[in-house]
């Protein structure tokens, strides 16, 4: 059984290697911003929102009907 020839940088970094701590890293940065929207809010966030708009508009202005009798 032959080894399988490794790739490596010019400083001899195993570039296998590094990407396979990547994939058993955790979140990637795309999944970690989804989740940061979700759970905190932010700016340009809304893409990743599944809150119903329609119903908050309607609360909204349930609300500033009743502040104003």
């Amino acid at each position: 059984m032959m080894e399988k020839e490794r790739k490596h940088t010019i400083v001899g970094t195993d570039i296998e290697a590094v990407k396979e701590q990547a994939r058993n890293s955790g979140l990637s940065y795309n999944e970690a911003k989804e989740w940061i929207a979700k759970t905190t809010g932010g700016r340009d966030t809304g893409k990743y929102s599944d809150t119903d708009i329609e119903a908050v508009r309607s609360q909204n202005e349930q609300s500033e009907q009743a502040k104003g009798e």
